[in-house]
């Protein structure tokens, strides 16, 4: 991961958190101060930090990893189930520095934190309330040489509340990943097993902290939420080294960690592309 794609949040963007489902109204000062914080801590470790203008006036906007599906070949514009951001895809287009593939369209619906990729032609789908059965056969269309396997996630909190698949399940580190096994489908969880994928599992408690929402660097190395003690202790058990940062502003309000904060825009499916 040699470069990655971010959005900072903006002034104009705060007024749209309520309508967009935000847990609590942002703090201004603290919402830019975290995500400078983030942006410079990325250029600090190497890392060409991209910053896009993305859709103005949308808050959610700052997750940049739902809009666009990268592949080994260019990127996949999709199509959020959220209605607030199908905008989105469009309004990154101009700032990725690689070549578009695709777009979908019409009632095809997929967000990028529903999918993840453990090889270079295998990619992982989450059926959700923000992913449909169209969205998912698109992307089995756009990418014809990549075995495509979906799986429908559980009902959980509701269609108010998202559940990715990377809510669950996100790779760290070559044939290792961290996750929550109780809401994983057992399809999955075996498909992980013959892939040789070890799993640190996130406890109970640190669920819906998003102990499992970890975003994995270069060097054997992860960016978590800062707070899941347990976890950051079972991942260091495993030689991951975890970088933690703050974020309650950023992520906690908008239910959105570090794989959502962050688009690498080099591929590598051992991380998090």
């Amino acid at each position: 991961m040699t470069r990655i794609l971010v959005r900072p949040p903006a002034l104009e963007d705060l007024p749209s958190w309520r309508a967009l489902g935000w847990r609590a109204e942002p703090d201004p000062i603290g919402l830019a101060d975290e995500h400078a914080r983030f942006r410079a801590a990325r250029a600090s470790a190497g890392v060409e930090v991209i910053e896009a203008r993305g859709e103005p006036g949308n808050l959610d906007s700052i997750y940049v990893y739902d809009p666009v599906l990268v592949t080994p070949q260019g990127a996949i514009l999709l199509q959020p189930g959220k209605a607030g951001r199908r905008g989105e895809p469009e309004a990154l287009a101009d700032d990725l520095p690689l070549p578009v593939l695709g777009r979908l369209e019409g009632d095809e619906l997929v967000e990028g934190g529903d999918t993840v990729w453990l090889d270079e032609r295998t990619l992982l789908v989450g059926h959700t309330y923000r992913t449909n059965a169209a969205g998912i056969g698109a992307i089995r269309r756009l990418l014809p040489g990549v075995d495509v396997h979906a799986f429908h996630l559980p009902h959980f909190h509701g269609r108010a509340e998202v559940l990715h698949l990377r809510s669950l399940l996100n790779p760290v580190a070559a044939k290792l990943g961290v996750g929550y096994l109780p809401l994983m489908p057992v399809p999955l969880v075996e498909l992980l097993e013959e892939h040789g994928m070890r799993i640190v599992e996130v406890p109970d408690d640190e669920f819906e902290t998003m102990g499992p929402n970890v975003l994995g660097l270069p060097g054997g190395r992860a960016l978590a939420l800062a707070g899941n003690r347990v976890t950051k202790q079972r991942l260091e058990e495993a030689e991951i080294e975890v970088v933690e940062y703050a974020g309650d502003e950023i992520s906690r309000k908008g239910d959105g960690g570090p794989t959502c904060l962050t688009l690498p825009v080099d591929f590598d499916a051992s991380r998090s592309s």
